[in-house]
């Protein structure tokens, strides 16, 4: 994951509603995200998989 990929899979995930986070670790290849209560967690990994990343 390159600093491109860093910031696509931050912007992707922070636009889910609820999300109001999202860090993308490249040395430990992860992300946190902060969420609100009653975020729909499989909108945030479709939009990681729409863009093109795998959720694991």
């Amino acid at each position: 994951m390159c600093g491109h990929c860093k910031a696509t899979v931050e912007k992707v995930t922070k636009a889910v509603e609820g999300v109001s986070n999202s860090i993308v670790n490249l040395d430990e290849k992860n992300v946190t995200i902060e969420y609100a209560e009653g975020t729909d967690l499989e909108k945030v990994k479709k939009a990681i998989t729409d863009a093109g990343y795998e959720v694991v």
